[in-house]
């Protein structure tokens, strides 16, 4: 019992010990990505571009915005920001010319007591008036 209560201990000792190896080679990793002009995000959540660092004091100087900069311990940098690509939109064509045309509206729609170009649902502000004094005379 007590050789299985060592061997149990001695595989949680090993997992502990390669999970901290795996921590410092990624982070030694990230730190050999660091360089002037490198968009980072620190511990903290300050994002900010590389402009200097320091190696004998371990420092980092981040511009934060044009004209402003922070200075921070190198460990504090912890990811690496990449810009976003916007994926374009794929354009749509159409399989005929119907959709090139413009449609007019009909004579049976309320939409088309407004003029053409006019989107439905705005109204102007004497309309807008004469609609809610309408609406107070129905209720009584």
């Amino acid at each position: 019992m007590t050789i299985l209560l060592f061997v149990m201990l001695g595989v949680f000792v090993f997992m502990m010990f390669r999970r901290n190896k795996k921590t410092q080679q990624q982070q030694a990793e990230l730190q050999s990505k660091f360089g002037p002009g490198v968009e980072v995000m620190t511990s903290f959540g300050l994002f900010g571009r590389i402009v200097d660092i320091n190696e004998a004091e371990n420092k980092v100087t981040l511009e934060l915005s044009p004209g402003n900069t922070a200075t921070v311990h190198r460990q504090s940098v912890t990811k690496i920001v990449e810009p976003v690509v916007a994926a374009e939109e794929p354009t749509v064509v159409p399989d005929d010319a119907s959709s090139l045309t413009l449609d007019k509206p009909d004579a049976e729609t309320p939409e088309s007591a407004a003029p053409f170009n006019e989107p439905a649902g705005i109204e102007t502000p004497e309309e807008t008036l004469r609609r809610l004094n309408d609406e107070g005379k129905k209720d009584s």
